[in-house]
Formats: C-alpha cells, structure tokens, sequence
C-alpha cells in the first residue's frame, strides 16, 4: 500500500485512510492535527502505555496482526444462513447475506476492537461501511471465548430489519465512528445519499482527547517565548488531578478535597463518547463542555431503572453524574490510567485509596469471607451488566445495593445478581440485620420516577420534590422536570418556569423542552434568553421550543435572534440527516412553519432511509389530514400497517382518520386493535372508550376506563372521562369519587373545584 508523507518540522506526520484509497489528509493538517508519532516522539512514556490499549486498538486495518477471529473456513449459523468465514491470500473475506438477503462475498476491511470482542467493517456503496453483527468472541476457551457469536441471538433478523448488519442501525459512520477514530468528519450528502467520512488517525490516538497538536508542537520549539504560553499551546488543559490533595477522615473513613476547585475538563472530554448522547455538531471544540456538541440522554425509563441503576447500554457519564463520587471532586483519572486505561491498583485496592482501610476492607462492613467475590468493593457498589452478550459494564453511579427496594420499584441489587436463586426478600433480610440504623431513606430520584412511570396519584408531588431539590444531582432533577413535562399541571408549570434559569443546562435544556403549553407571548417572554444560552443543548432546545412564534409578537432583534437559533437547530438536525429521526424532526418544524412541501419532504426522506420506519408513516398521513387529503393519508396508513401488521400507533393514527370519515364501526375496530395491542398507553384506552360511549357502548366504554384508570391513577384525561361518563349515566356518587382524584392532581384549578361542589349538590 502506497502512502504520501509529509515531513514537518523534522518529524514524519503519517497517512490516514479512506476505506478504499489511502491518502494523506492535507485539510486536516490545516486543522492543526500532527499525529500520534509526532506526539510520541516527545511524550514517550504516554506513548508506550497508549499502545496496545483499548483506544490504540478502537479501529485497525484488517490484516494478519489484527484479525483476531478464525478465518480457516469457519462456519457460522444464525436465522438458517450459514456464514463462512475465510481468507484469499493476505485478505479477509465472509461468504454471508447481503442487503437484497442473497448469499455473497464481502472483503473484511477494518477490525473494530479486540477484547472481549472484536468485530468486523465491510465496505458497501455509498461510502458506507457496515458492521457486521456476526462477532468474534475474543476471550480465553477457558472463559468460554474463541468462538464465533451472534449479537442478536434471540432474534432472527433477515436482510429487510435495520439491525441487520447490512442495515441503517448497524452503519459505523453514523453509530459507531465518532468514538472509535481521532478527528473523524462524517461528512454526509443527504442530496446524493452518500459518505466522505475522514479521519486524521484510524483510532483513538493523542489528539483525540487534547485536541490538534500544532500549537503545542510549535510552543515546544519556541525557545526564546516558551515561557509565556502557559497553556503550552494546548487547546485543553486535562491535568486535573494533579490539584487534588485528598486526605481520608479518620472519622468517615472517606476522603475529602483539601481544597478542591471545580475542575470539569477533563470528565467533559471523557464523556464525549462514554455517554449515551446524540450529536449536535461535527466541528467539535476541544475543552467545551459536553453540551457545546451534544445532548446527553436523561435517565429515560428505556434507559435506567427508576433509582438511576443502568438498564440499557447508556456507557458511563450518565451514571457518574448521579455518584457521591462526582459531587466530591473525583475525576476519570484518579481511577484510570488515561493513557494506558488500565485502573491504578487491583482488587480493594483501588478504592482504598480514597476509602479507610480499617473501615472498609473488613467483614464487619462487607459480611462475606476474606478475598471472596462479595468483600470486593465493585462486586456490590459496580455490578455489571452484560452487553453485546460477553462485555460487561460496570455501573459508575457507585450506590449502595438495595435488595430491600427491589421487589416495590422493581429495581436489580448487587445481591441477587451474585446469589441468583435467591429472593429478595431472602438478601434484604440480611441487608436489614446487616446495616439497619446505618442506611435509610430511598435514592434520590426513586420514589419520584416509580410513580411517575406507574402514573400514581402523588407523582407530581414527588417530582417536584426531586426537581427543587438543590443537593440532588442535576441529570436527576432534568429528569424529574422531564417526566413532569408528559402531564403538566398550573403547580408543576410554575416550578418548572422557576428552573428555565438553573445553574446546570441539562434542568434548562429540560424546563425550556417542557413549557411548550403555554401561550406564545408567556413561552417567548420566559424563553427567550435561553436562545442565547452558553450551552448548545440548552439553545436547541429553546430554538425547538420557540421556533414557531407569530411574527407580530417579534421586536426586530428577537426575530434576529430566533432566525439565528432556528438555523443553529436545523444544522444540527443535518448533520444526522442519515438518519429518518432528524428528517421527521425537520418535518415537524416545517409542519408548524405551515411549510407543508418540505415537511413532506423531510418525511418522505425519512422513508427512504428506513422504509419501515412507521411514525414517519404516521406523521405523514397527519400532514396529509391536516390539507384535507384523508385519501392519500388513509393509503399511508395502509402502507404502515403493510410494514408493521401489529403496529399499535398505526392502528390508532387509522382509527383516528376513519373517525374524521365518520367511518364509526371500522374506527372502532382499529381503535380497539391498538388499545388491545398497547393496553398499557392511558391515551390509547381513553380515545377507544370515548369513541365506545360515543356510539352509544358507555358501560363498555367505563369498563375501559376503570381498568386503565387501574394503571394510570395520575391519568388527567382518564379521570376527567370517568367523570362526565358517569355523570351521564347518573352515578353522581362515582362521579364525585373521580373529582375528588382530580381535584388532589389540580388543588389549584378553579373549575375543578366547581365540579366537586356541583357534584356533592347532586349527592
């Protein structure tokens, strides 16, 4: 392979690729990037404990030394399809289904990763490579390794699923790439649908995490000013800890700063990648907090557990932010090395840096044998949880386990992921025997997220609890704020208008995100200096918020400034437009702009990304009932259905339309289909039993209620259907028992209040 060099400054600044042709980058240069071999030369002990770690191996060209899987004719059975895995020369090829399901050959291009998996990159059409699900599991035959493996072994994906790996959810350049290279550009067409994606280096290398080395390498030679830069040219400072002075409390036993500032950059720059998040910009600024260039997810019910415990692959961030550790000061590298990323000592060791001895690293406080799983720190304050089948991930939130919680919030414990034929109540009666006295109340959060999600009367209190409470985490009080935002009320509307100006912009990004039923001119005057916000995430939101803002309520520089945030959120929405969720939020804002040709457009982009991407289905056919064009949405919604028999939001979306058409006994068909395919959606039951009363069926139609109303005690709509059915009926009595759970979500609404008067009168 051929490879044009640059020398610089006495040193080689080496090649990087394009899958296909290797070249060397000159814009990248430009952009002040020199290459890990540049930085090694001087930084030569860094050097030698990056190479061979998890970022010098992220991403490697597939050749003899990196292929880890065996390719000796090897065959692979998943779903009927046998896939072999073989070699041609000094090539690597699998013999698999491609994207049309025929069985075909693929040149392996990249290796991606190595331990305790690697994975395998092909080169498809259109700049894309794709990764294929079909891993290698690279750990010992003793730890059950050296085998192949499906990442979906439950499923049984065929070459028309998206998580197929020749499908848009397995497409490196939009999943995967950002994290696993240094400087990648994506660099996306949506005119022509196709990939210019770069790099500066294959994998995650110096600059990465420090940024572009120029300057720094130009501060080096500078002999006669080097002195005065004293930033050393570098574009982020990540020696964080080296300011910390931690001194244990003979007394707690735990360490504290002596003093410590408030030092983020480094933690910032970590999370990047290790959080679950969506990106907002590709020219990323180094030493900018995390929401400059993306929006970091909350602690969403698909996500985490109701006490903040990890659920889905959500990696480390989000689970940081919640720790006591986080709130003290303790950063990525005072437990990790950040170059080798290997952890400073093994076993207790590591955590009794910070954590007494004597208090800790005894039976008195574990309660297990001496060196056996249960007295490691980890094992109870970081269980893991396995993705991709064989990695586990430890969960940095770092709380007490709590099996006397579980079996109420149907939350996992450290105990019963160890002693797993035993019960919970089994390990909470040894947790209470063991620390009663020494640990009570319930995590932050908890409480508040369970009733939430179990939509309890006493949610709202709850999470305005949790929101106003300062010593609370801030990832947890945006989330509380989020969860109020799905069934507001006059109380939790003026809490959350009292946080639009909150010190920590994931509770501004949320408060802003949640006011959108207020009236324009209220929306625009709380709103509006958010458009303006430090933080891009919070702007975004703010611009999403406000976006659609009548002309005449705009002074000259308002207008300017909306213009400007607007334009900010459809640039962010086009760096992902290779995906059908950033078209159908570009439709939607074009749908309020009253824009009708590019919203279906945008959705219809959509579609051609992902033909089964149903809510772009529904979407659309609501753009068309909004012009009046109920036949073209009705052929949609056929369409949808077509993709998706069992979809329940398409069922609803078509019972809603027939609804419009007066086709009354088919709408109730389609509204059933939904309410009996999702009959846990408060809103999929109320809408089926208004069209039941309205055709004349109100006791079918307060059967319906009554059992979602079981589910969604919080429920608004429910209860308010629960009592103007019965009032109809001429149960004054049940009526009033509905109001009075009305009235305890809505103290504060005057017409409520009527209500349960006019009903007692009746009584």
């Amino acid at each position: 392979m051929k490879c044009n060099y640059v020398v610089w400054v006495g040193l080689v600044i080496m090649c990087t690729s394009v899958w296909g042709q290797t070249q060397y980058q000159a814009e990248k240069n430009k952009d002040g990037f020199v290459g890990v071999n540049v930085c090694g030369s001087c930084h030569k002990e860094q050097f030698k404990l990056w190479q061979g770690s998890h970022h010098d191996l992220a991403m490697q060209h597939a050749n003899e030394k990196s292929v880890l899987g065996d390719f000796n004719d090897a065959v692979f059975t998943y779903n009927g399809i046998k896939s072999r895995f073989y070699k041609k020369g000094n090539k690597f090829f699998v013999h698999t289904d491609g994207e049309d399901g025929k069985l075909n050959d693929y040149e392996i291009s990249f290796t991606f990763g190595f331990d305790p998996l690697q994975q395998y990159l092909i080169e498809m059409s259109g700049g894309r490579l794709q990764t294929l699900t079909i891993a290698w599991d690279s750990r010992s035959k003793k730890q059950g390794g050296q085998r192949w493996f499906h990442l979906y072994p439950d499923s049984k994906h065929t070459y028309r699923d998206t998580l197929h790996w020749t499908g848009i959810d397995l497409n490196w350049n939009y999943m995967c790439a950002e994290c696993h290279s240094t400087n990648l550009q994506k660099k996306y067409n949506a005119t022509t649908d196709q990939y210019e994606t770069t790099w500066s280096e294959i994998n995650v290398a110096c600059e990465a995490c420090h940024g572009p080395g120029q300057k720094h390498l130009k501060w080096a030679g500078d002999g006669k000013n080097k002195a005065k830069n004293t930033q050393k040219g570098l574009l982020v400072s990540l020696k964080d800890s080296s300011v910390a002075q931690w001194h244990i409390d003979t007394k707690t036993g735990n360490a504290k700063p002596q003093p410590r500032g408030s030092y983020s950059n480094q933690i910032e720059t970590c999370a990047r990648c290790h959080s679950r998040r969506s990106i907002l910009r590709e020219d990323y600024v180094y030493g900018r907090a995390i929401g400059d260039s993306h929006r970091v997810s909350l602690l969403e019910e698909n996500l985490y557990y109701a006490d903040g415990q990890i659920k889905d692959e959500v990696y480390v961030y989000g689970s940081f932010l919640q720790s006591n550790m986080y709130a003290d000061g303790v950063n990525c590298n005072d437990c990790h090395n950040p170059h080798s990323l290997k952890l400073h000592n093994t076993g207790n060791q590591l955590c009794l840096r910070c954590h007494g001895d004597e208090k800790y690293n005894n039976k008195k406080h574990h309660h297990h044998k001496e060196k056996s799983t249960g007295s490691m720190c980890v094992e109870c304050h970081m269980p893991e949880t396995n993705y991709m089948i064989v990695d586990p991930r430890r969960d940095h939130s770092m709380r007490v386990p709590r099996p006397d919680l579980s079996d109420q919030y149907a939350t996992p414990n450290a105990c019963i992921a160890c002693h797993k034929k035993r019960s919970n109540k089994w390990a909470a009666g040894y947790f209470k025997k063991w620390y009663a006295g020494k640990i009570d109340g319930l995590p932050p959060g908890l409480e508040a997220f369970h009733a939430a999600r179990t939509d309890q009367l006493n949610a709202e209190k709850l999470l305005l609890e949790a929101a106003n409470d300062k010593v609370t985490p801030g990832i947890i009080r945006a989330t509380a704020v989020h969860e109020m935002a799905q069934n507001l009320s006059s109380r939790s509307l003026q809490n959350i208008v009292s946080m639009l100006h909150d010190k920590d912009p994931l509770v501004r990004a949320a408060s802003i995100s949640a006011i959108d039923v207020l009236p324009p001119k209220q929306r625009l005057e709380l709103g509006y200096n958010l458009l303006m916000d430090e933080n891009k995430m919070v702007r975004l939101a703010a611009a999403q918020s406000l976006a659609i803002m009548p002309a005449d309520l705009l002074s000259a520089e308002q207008a300017t400034v909306l213009k400007q945030a607007v334009k900010e959120y459809f640039a962010a929405q086009q760096i992902n437009a290779d995906r059908p969720e950033a078209q159908m939020n570009m439709g939607l804002m074009f749908v309020g702009f009253g824009d009708f040709q590019r919203a279906e457009s945008a959705y219809q982009a959509a579609l051609k990304l992902q033909p089964t991407f149903v809510q772009a289905y529904i979407n659309l056919a609501d753009l068309y009932r909004g012009q009046n064009r109920d036949d073209d949405a009705e052929k949609i919604l056929h369409k949808a259905l077509s993709v998706e028999t069992n979809n329940p939001h398409a069922h609803h979306a078509m019972g809603l339309l027939q609804v419009r058409k007066k086709q009354m006994q088919s709408a109730l068909l389609s509204l059933q289909k939904a309410y009996e395919l999702l009959p846990d959606s408060g809103r999929y039951a109320y809408v089926y039993s208004v069209a039941l009363n309205s055709t004349g069926n109100s006791k079918q139609a307060l059967a319906v209620l009554k059992k979602a109303h079981m589910l969604h005690a919080n429920n608004r709509e429910i209860l308010t259907a629960l009592v103007s059915f019965n009032q109809e009926l001429g149960n004054n009595k049940q009526a009033l028992k509905y109001a009075k759970q009305l009235l305890s979500i809505n103290p504060q609404d005057p017409s409520v209040n009527n209500l349960v008067e006019q009903l007692k009168s009746k009584i």
